[in-house]
């Protein structure tokens, strides 16, 4: 199966998890050490608040390739109507969009293209 004929809820699925194993690698790495602490901090980056702010700053910049828009606004745009109750359906679409963008990039074995976005996002690639 082509990777760009996958779900994007599939790969937003995959993507979510690749993308917390990076926030949560970097912030034991960054020297936090109290597990309370690393859920507070990991949350202003897999917050679909966080993560719609990064992908949208990404955009802005033009930061992503083509290839990538066009993931992260299929994702974007996929008729999915439910969202958690803490935020709204646009924001939510926006980080489902970061999320099938990774997952994408994950099963296209582009680990150096998640490593610069991680880089973008995180300020530092030492995943």
């Amino acid at each position: 199966m082509e990777v760009k004929e996958i779900n994007v809820l599939v790969l937003a699925y995959l993507g979510d998890a690749v993308y917390e194993n990076y926030v949560r690698k970097y912030l034991v790495l960054s020297g936090v050490s109290h597990v309370n602490d690393l859920q507070k901090l990991a949350v202003l980056y897999v917050s679909a608040k966080g993560q719609a702010r990064f992908v949208r700053e990404m955009m802005s910049q033009g930061f992503l390739t083509d290839e990538e828009i066009q993931v992260v606004k299929r994702a974007r745009n996929y008729r999915n109507l439910s969202h958690p109750k803490h935020c709204d359906i646009v924001t939510y679409k926006y980080a489902t969009g970061l999320e099938a963008l990774i997952g994408y990039l994950d099963l296209q074995k582009q680990k150096d293209r998640i490593d610069v976005i991680m880089k973008f996002i995180l300020g530092d690639v030492i995943c």
